[in-house]
This record gives structure tokens, sequence and C-alpha cells, in this order.
């Protein structure tokens, strides 16, 4: 039978999804390259596998005048894959400042990152808007946020309190908001290791050729379907004697 119908007032706090704050971890791992080797990154991963499978390789190259007595000649190296370390657990302890705030929404008025700077600094160092002496401004280039930190405790939080305050720079007025600065410190992490699915590490490679050329005749080689290769999307090549860093970024394809 149908339930006698019944109405309810929600009176609990709601929270939109797209304005609460997320963590997110992006990888930015430094990856040292012994010298006579290199990272070649195709566009698919089974090609990489494919490589790694086949492991020696027999590159040719075309010397182009750059070895006496031969105009070609061919290279043996060796295939492997690349294992970083990425982390799989990681605990934070947050804590938030007594002196600083984060204000974003900044307007957009085409002038300089320091420019803004010193407009903020001047509306918040001031008690008539709640503010106080400024002792740092910090522009967060990877979130479009700046932090300023005052000399005085006591001031930050009722600016929180507010959330949004409206700003005056130059002539107009412009409505920001106004945040707590955390800061966090890491009390566990736990790595593992994990294969890079599109990048191979090519080593034993001989200093026979110029760097630039033979950057050029691995790039040949391997992106030959022929060869059990394919598209090349990045290389980088060390050349014997030296070393080299490279950094892996999140994988956004």
């Amino acid at each position: 039978s149908a339930l006698p119908e019944k109405k309810f007032i929600f009176k609990g706090l709601t929270v939109n999804k797209e304005n609460m704050n997320k963590l997110m971890l992006t990888p930015l791992i430094h990856y040292p390259i012994p010298g006579g080797s290199a990272l070649i990154t195709f566009e698919e991963a089974k090609v990489a596998q494919r490589i790694i499978e086949v492991r020696e390789h027999m590159v040719e190259l075309s010397c182009g005048g750059e070895l006496e007595e031969l105009d070609r000649c061919s290279v043996r190296v060796q295939a492997v894959p690349v294992e970083i370390m990425l982390p799989s657990a990681l605990e934070v302890r947050l804590t938030q400042s007594s002196r600083s705030i984060l204000v974003s929404d900044l307007p957009s008025l085409g002038i300089s990152k320091e420019a803004l700077l010193d407009k903020l600094e001047l509306f918040f160092s001031k008690t008539k808007n709640g503010g106080s002496e400024v002792e740092s401004r910090e522009f967060l280039d990877d979130s479009g946020q700046v932090v300023l930190t005052f000399t005085q405790d006591g001031v930050a939080e009722p600016l929180i309190e507010k959330g949004h305050i409206q700003v005056l720079i130059g002539k107009g007025k412009y409505t920001v908001k106004v945040s707590p600065c955390m800061s966090g410190d890491i009390t566990n992490l736990q790595l593992q290791p994990s294969r890079c699915p599109r990048t191979v590490l090519l080593l034993g490679i001989p200093d026979v050729l110029s760097e630039e050329s033979m950057r050029d005749a691995l790039e040949i080689h391997f992106q030959k379907a022929s060869r059990g290769g394919g598209e090349v999307d990045a290389l980088a090549y060390v050349p014997a004697g030296r070393t080299g860093l490279a950094v892996f970024v999140e994988d956004r394809g």
C-alpha cells in the first residue's frame, strides 16, 4: 500500500561540490640519465612494450662524413623499462597560519603581478579596511591566488570571517575572496615502483657521432614500424661522459 505523504524541512548545511577544496597531487619525478644512454617516449604504450621485449636493437647510423672511411655503420643498444617511484599513500598535517590570509577571485586588470600585489598590500595595510601592516606578500602562480602575511596577530581571523571583501583598486571596486592560509607537513609517505608505460631507456650508446646526429639517428630508427617502432613523442640523448636529468610529469593523454 502507498505510504502517507509527509513533508520534511531540512535545516542542515548544504555544500556545493564544485566549491569544495580538493587536494590534487601532481607527479614531478626527477630521473637521472647516465652518459651513453637515451630516454625515448612513444605516443603509444604498445610500441614501448614491443621495443622492450626485443631488448637488443641494431641502430643504423648515417654518419654524414663524421666518421672517416665509413659512410654507414651500426651500433647495438639495449632497451630496458623505466622504473620510477610514485607515492602510494600520503598523510599530511594541516595547520592554519595565524597571520596570513589567502586572497582569491582576483580581478583581471591587465596589470603586472607586482602592480597587483602593491595594490592589495596598500588596501589590506589600512586599519579602516580591517587590515594592518603587511610583512610579506606572495603570488601563487599555480593557482592565481595571493598570500598576504601581516606583522601582527589577530588581523587575519576577522578578515577570514567576512569571507568576501570589496577591495578598492584604482577607481574600481572588486569583490575578492579571503580564505585561511593553510600549510602542510608530510607526516607519512609511502612509495611504490611504477613502470612508465610509454618511455624506454636505451643503454650502451657509443660516443661516435655528434649529439644532434645521434639523436636524429635514434629517432629515425625507432619511429619505423618495420623495426617495431612507432611515432616518437620525445627523445633525450646524453653522450658518454656526461649526465642528464629528465623530469616526468603527469600523463594527461
